[in-house]
């Protein structure tokens, strides 16, 4: 009898340590993961080059999505359906690429730090 209630205590006692371990592992694992995201954040917020391509795709994008809005505008109202189907074209890859866009700018909205140039749009609006 002594030799169970001996047992289960040591197996009471290991499984308190094991949960024990688990519970640290784990929290240790979150502060790792937490501090080297803050890190590269960091490091990516004062690298002049992930700025500077940061702001070219955008300036890329912002092109591209002017340039399509352009050509919808100007045959949507066509008399020829070649040139509505010119214009629908246009809406759709300008619609696609202010998607594209709005998503680059949220997720990398850190680097400019409040500070963005006047020539970037903090959003492109859908064409309709």
């Amino acid at each position: 009898m002594k030799e169970a209630r001996d047992f289960s205590i040591g197996a009471l006692i290991a499984i308190i340590v094991a949960v024990v371990i688990a519970v640290v592992s784990i929290y240790g694992v979150i502060i790792r993961n937490s501090y080297e995201f803050q890190l590269k954040k960091a490091n990516e917020t004062s690298n002049y080059e992930t700025r500077k391509a940061v702001e070219d795709y955008a300036r890329s994008l912002i092109a591209q999505y002017t340039a399509d809005k352009l050509r919808y505008e100007t045959y949507k109202e066509s008399n020829s359906a070649e040139r509505q189907s010119w214009a629908e074209e246009a809406r759709i890859r300008a619609n696609t690429t202010a998607t594209i866009y709005n998503e680059y700018i949220l997720k990398n909205s850190f680097v400019f730090r409040d500070n963005i140039p006047e020539d970037i749009k903090s959003e492109l609006s859908y064409l309709k």
